[in-house]
Formats: structure tokens, sequence, C-alpha cells
């Protein structure tokens, strides 16, 4: 008599179990900045570096575009020279803010409906130098308006990746020698 209860409540813990853990879309001690201007991040920005991934592996001179759909959502083109088969890579998807429009945790897709969390959680006054977590601690980008960026604000923003829990040991510094 008692079995049959069993089964319902198991199910029933995974689903919330599955649907708990899916929310979580930023590492546990990062915190997304406050008083984001979405305007101000669109354009382009130049990875200065990375946590690798397979999607990036073998990619410098990384760079993402980030411009307004008519509908509202971002459009993420992302290009980089994969060294190893000697070509320029290409991905575009799209991006939707999460909670408010002044939050800068955004939501990101690839692949039609899969979704991924990027979250800014450090950004300078002019928009020119940013740290992005991703949903998980494997994870982050350091991102600048050009090429290279001053080493006060690299410091700082390892500084803070550390603090969160990120092996900035493992960061891909990103060459960047070719015209994108």
């Amino acid at each position: 008599m008692k079995n049959k209860y069993i089964a319902p409540i198991l199910l029933g813990a995974g689903i919330a179990f599955v649907l708990y853990s899916c929310g979580s879309t930023i590492p546990k001690k990062a915190v997304a900045v406050t008083n984001f201007d979405k305007a101000k991040y669109l354009g382009k920005w130049y990875e200065i570096a990375r946590l690798d991934y397979k999607w990036e592996k073998d990619l410098d001179n990384v760079s993402a575009e980030y411009s307004l759909n008519e509908n509202g959502t971002i459009k993420v083109d992302n290009k980089g020279y994969n060294v190893k088969k000697d070509k320029w890579e290409e991905s575009i998807g799209k991006a939707k803010l999460v909670k408010k429009d002044n939050v800068g945790m955004l939501k990101v897709s690839f692949f039609g409906p899969f979704y991924s969390g990027y979250n800014v959680i450090a950004v300078d006054p002019d928009y020119k130098y940013a740290l992005v977590a991703g949903e998980s601690l494997k994870y982050m980008w350091i991102l600048s308006r050009e090429t290279t960026m001053p080493e006060s604000i690299k410091a700082d923003f390892l500084i803070k990746a550390q603090e969160i829990g990120y092996n900035i040991s493992d960061l891909v510094w990103v060459k960047h020698d070719k015209s994108n």
C-alpha cells in the first residue's frame, strides 16, 4: 500500500530538483551589475581572456558584436580565427535580459530554444571594459572595446573573478593579430 506513493513522490522530487538546478544562471558568489544600460553595451567587444570550452577551442582574434533586433532581443555575432583550421568561424545567436532591463543578467542562445547564462558582473562607467560570468564557474570572459586593456583594470577583474571562485590560472589569453 505504501509503495504506490513512493514513485510519485520520487518523481515529484526529481522534477523539483531539475527545475531548481536549471533556475540558477549565475555562479553563487557572482552578482550581475545593476543600473545596466543595454544601449551602452551594444557594439563590438574584443575577448581579452576566457575560460576555454569546446565552442571557442583554438580561436584567437575573438570578437562579439551586439546589436538590437526589431523584437527587442539582442543579436549576438561572435567571430574568431581558428588557428588549427586556418579559417574564420562565426556564430550568430540572440540574447534576452532575464530579470529587469537595468540588471546585467542575460540569457544567450545559439541553438534554438536552449539558453545559457551570460552575466555582466563588472563594467566600467564608460562601457569600455567588462567582466562576464557564465552560468557556472566553467565560463567567464574578460572583454574590451579594444584589443588590449589597462593592466590595472585587468588586475581588478582577476581579483573579482578569483573571489567568486574562478580558477584564473585556467584563463586563455586571446591573441589579436588578424583583422576582424
